[in-house]
């Protein structure tokens, strides 16, 4: 949508998201672009299934050699993939009924319910989603001896195993399926290009692997130490949950995360943060004005709520009227906005002249509030 687009106000329009996920991406996407959002996508992974791999069909025969005392279950799509593999290979009544004999662990919610979903019922299942706290479960345990299938989730676990067989029990590691950097790396690049340059209002990611190969490819464009400078001041980091946090927390960067780690919870959490974060309330004429990321939104001379127009502006023209709006009526010269609006981007003051030129012709009937003070710059005028 060009910039100086009119349409009808939604709770995130102005903002523009990236989204890092590549599992349920259309979901995630769909849901923030009904909410007004436009959406950046740069699938920082890729999940590539091993149902016809060697490797995870030994795994399972293992599992079958003799009894289970503990399973743990890491994720929902892996559990249901290993039930999934097993039954075509004939063996997925022999694999439900070895772990209905022992212990199944999971790992949050989402593989409680696969686990469940396969007529099986979890023994232990932290609130934290944590690994390290399935680990602490098990190290409370008497291990000597003990047969423990781990399914992992996208990368091997071995501090979880390591600490396992360091009390004595043989650990089968179930690798179900595995992460692997983008097929095509190019749209993660151009995300961390555009929110390096300012242009992304949040980031949304839905697993720890995803932030670390979102910060490489970031790394792999020159751009890794400016991404985490936004990540830390102007970008909001969404995460799925406190576990998918910790590459972030470990790089500086404290994102927020939802009580539940569910799709859903996230885009009502950024629905209610991100408007607060970035907004700003300009009277002028008797009608209210109300910046939004970089969305000027026109509401009626009621003040309604939910009437509001939508007028989009380019990056640049909405960081020009943010600055004139944190002083209306003082006079801001070309340098400073250019100071500010562009935060370090090469430009020179035809580039502020531009910008406040497609700000006006954005405005229409009211770009007479940006005014030109001459050889000194411009001002804000409103009602006050």
């Amino acid at each position: 949508m060009k910039a100086g687009t009119r349409e009808t106000a939604a709770a995130l329009t102005g903002f523009t998201v990236g989204v890092t996920a590549a599992r349920r991406r259309e979901e995630l996407t769909a849901l923030l672009r009904r909410r007004g959002a436009r959406v950046v996508e740069g699938p920082a992974l890729r999940i590539v299934p091993l149902e016809n791999d060697a490797e995870l069909r030994a795994a399972t025969e293992r599992c079958l050699a003799a009894p289970l005392d503990y399973v743990v279950a890491t994720t929902g799509v892996g559990w249901r993939g290993w039930m999934s593999a097993a039954e075509g290979w004939g063996h997925g009544a022999a694999l439900t009924a070895a772990c209905r004999s022992a212990q199944v662990l999971s790992r949050g919610p989402k593989a409680t319910g696969a686990v469940r979903a396969s007529g099986i019922t979890e023994a232990y299942a932290p609130a934290s989603e944590a690994v390290d706290e399935l680990r602490d479960h098990l190290l409370g345990q008497e291990l000597t001896g003990r047969r423990i299938a781990v399914q992992e989730h996208g990368t091997p676990l071995p501090g979880l195993v390591a600490a396992l067989r360091e009390r004595g029990a043989e650990v089968v590691e179930v690798p179900v399926y595995r992460w692997a950097p983008p097929a095509d790396p190019e749209p993660a690049r151009r995300l961390a290009e555009s929110t390096a340059r300012g242009e992304v209002h949040a980031l949304l990611f839905t697993s720890a692997p995803a932030i670390a190969s979102f910060l490489d490819e970031a790394a792999a464009v020159g751009r890794y130490d400016r991404v985490l400078e936004r990540l830390r001041r102007d970008v909001l980091p969404l995460c799925v949950g406190p576990v998918c946090a910790r590459p972030l927390r470990e790089a500086g960067v404290e994102p927020v995360w939802p009580e539940r780690g569910r799709l859903g919870a996230m885009v009502h959490l950024l629905t209610a943060t991100l408007p607060g974060r970035d907004s700003r309330v300009i009277p002028a004429r008797g009608r209210r004005l109300l910046l939004q990321g970089n969305a000027l939104l026109l509401g009626d001379t009621t003040g309604t709520p939910g009437t509001e127009e939508a007028v989009w502006l380019t990056p640049m023209s909405a960081g020009v009227l943010r600055v004139l709006a944190e002083r209306p009526g003082w006079v801001v010269s070309r340098r400073e906005l250019l100071r500010r609006a562009w935060s370090g981007q090469e430009a020179d003051e035809h580039a502020v002249e531009a910008a406040v030129t497609r700000l006006r012709r954005a405005l229409g009937p009211h770009a007479g509030l940006v005014r030109t003070v001459p050889k000194r710059g411009y001002r804000l005028e409103t009602d006050r």
